[in-house]
């Protein structure tokens, strides 16, 4: 595979991108990223070149590829040592840390199995995670520490070996304990094909599902997302993405470490800041940047032209792009922006490339690793300009970044594997030059700034409460943050609308969901529209709701302006 990585590599950037879609690539049986890649051509070809260049705005740290990978080894060295075997499971929970990165690269080389927890998540959220699959392994830092430590208690299981990022405390090792550890470590024989990261996502008709992907999957399924991005060796890429979601795997680690790009991290604390964040990418000088366009709507209310940028290739993903935003962009920094498309289950598919003609509102083309084609629910292949599902064609032969199963439930794989294609849960058409249009989310989750908010869990948490008879949630449209969590309520007998029960069931969904998951706003109805069957029509409520706010028509109530 290391002849394969570095004919890509070229043929990026040379943006040679017909000769790159001809490229044959077999999947090999045994394959390890961190011995093959990362060590085999990093490490070996330009070992002190920066892998990681680290700030929270004040301090800076900068990590060679050399000196990432003895620090992965310690850490490596540190988890044989405590008897964390090949296959066992660590779970991650950290901001911005450092040692996020060498976490990464250590479970790829010793064969564990990752599952990568985000910060926002709250202890029942990572009870959950404990009752799905137990980490044998936790890593985290101060802030989430005790999140770990309160859902051991109430799921009545203990972890093996806690890791604290920094610091010291009780019960948990530190990096103290593990720079004891030898630099140099041997990589595991690793299967292709068996599973590497679990991540956990979330749907519409359940609770979060584990998308797991292999050691080759992911690894090789990120040379899609460097070519859409255009990253050459020496790039300083900055990805706005916190770790525990498949995105932050996407382009904060396997798409620039891939190529041999340097990894930008800004650890910034508390609340996004938009001007504080172009303030890091002109100071660092940022070459190649991506941002859900959640996060560039925020960036463009700032005077983009303040700023002396080093930007050579712009992207975004996470939800489609609105012509407006790349526009502002372009006339702010004199760089296009373009589109992308992908999923946890992949990774990118769809994309604008770099030096291609957009089509303003388009996704682009399929990349080199999918066969990308627009089909109806029995597989057919629609014609141009028709809508249809998102499919990938499953019988080419060769690689691609798509996951094995959804671990533990065997069902939900072959309701998206069928007719030799994988359906992506996505809407779109195709032009007659091959262009693919986003239409819409063939689910009903709630895509609110840049998270994934599946309606089901939110309901669930409502119907919790006493007041309760029925809940659905649904996004309300929102300027800078896409879509806010909406629940339209339907009390039960004895109950009636008033701030005072607005206002508990507020405080009640924040008590017992993450933060981005609780709903913002609130409306209380007698009944909720129904299929013949008697399931929730959010649809209905969904276009309820958008023509209410196109009229400028408010909520009932809204998450801390009840009076």
């Amino acid at each position: 595979m290391e002849q394969v990585y570095r004919e890509v590599r070229q043929l990026i950037a040379d943006k040679d991108f017909e000769t790159l879609a001809k490229l044959k690539i077999e999947a090999p049986l045994r394959f390890n990223w961190v011995k093959e890649i990362f060590e085999g051509i990093h490490v070996k070809d330009t070992p002190d070149a920066s892998a990681l260049l680290w700030t929270d705005g004040n301090d800076v740290r900068k990590y060679s590829f050399k000196v990432s990978s003895m620090l992965s080894n310690q850490l490596l060295n540190f988890l044989r040592h405590k008897g964390v075997f090949q296959k066992d499971v660590i779970l991650t929970q950290m901001a911005l840390d450092p040692l996020t990165w060498f976490t990464i690269l250590a479970t790829i080389k010793g064969g564990y199995r990752l599952i990568p927890a985000a910060t926002i998540l709250g202890v029942h959220d990572i009870v959950y995670r404990f009752g799905k699959l137990m980490p044998k392994v936790v890593i985290s830092d101060v802030e989430n520490a005790s999140k770990i430590e309160e859902a051991e208690l109430l799921s009545g299981n203990t972890v093996e070996v806690k890791i604290i990022a920094e610091g010291k405390r009780e019960g948990w090792y530190c990096w103290d304990d593990i720079e004891k550890m030898s630099y140099e470590a041997q990589a595991s024989e690793t299967w292709a094909d068996e599973p590497l990261f679990l991540f956990f996502t979330s749907g519409t008709t359940g609770m979060p599902k584990v998308v797991t992907h292999t050691h080759l999957s992911y690894p090789l399924g990120h040379l899609t997302t460097a070519s859409w991005i255009g990253l050459r060796k020496g790039d300083i890429h900055y990805n706005i993405s916190q770790p525990g979601w498949a995105k932050f795997a996407w382009s904060s680690f396997f798409a620039p470490w891939s190529i041999g790009a340097t990894i930008f991290a800004y650890a910034h604390k508390g609340r996004f800041n938009a001007k504080d964040t172009l303030v890091q990418i002109a100071k660092h000088n940022i070459t190649t940047f991506c941002a859900p366009p959640t996060v560039l709507r925020m960036l463009i209310q700032e005077d983009l032209t303040a700023y002396q940028f080093s930007f050579r290739e712009c992207v975004a993903a996470g939800e489609p792009l609105n012509p407006e935003v790349i526009e502002q962009w372009q006339k702010g920094t004199g760089v296009l922006i373009r589109d992308g498309f992908g999923q946890t289950e992949s990774s990118c598919m769809v994309g604008n490339l770099p030096g291609s003609r957009v089509k303003f509102g388009s996704m682009g083309k399929p990349l080199f690793l999918y066969d990308v084609v627009i089909a109806d629910d029995e597989g057919n292949i629609m014609p141009d300009s028709e809508e249809g599902n998102i499919c990938v064609k499953m019988t080419t032969g060769k690689p691609n970044g798509i996951f094995i199963d959804y671990f533990g439930e065997p069902e939900k794989k072959k309701s998206v594997f069928k007719h030799g294609l994988y359906y992506t849960g996505d809407k779109a058409y195709r032009d007659e030059e091959g262009y693919i249009w986003f239409v819409g989310r063939d689910d009903d989750v709630i895509k609110s700034s840049d998270y994934r908010v599946g309606p089901f869990e939110v309901e669930s948490v409502l119907l919790e409460h006493e007041s309760v008879l029925e809940s659905a949630v649904v996004g309300s449209p929102h300027a800078v943050k896409g879509f806010e969590v909406k629940a339209y309520i339907v009390l039960a007998a004895g109950y009636h609308p008033t701030p005072e029960l607005a206002n508990d069931l507020f405080h009640f969904a924040r008590k017992n969901l993450a933060p981005y998951k609780m709903p913002r706003l609130l409306e209380f109805v007698t009944e909720l529209p129904k299929t013949i069957s008697g399931k929730i029509r959010r649809v209905e409520l969904r276009a309820q709701e958008a023509e209410g706010k196109a009229k400028g028509i408010g909520p009932e109530w809204e998450f801390g302006y009840v009076k």
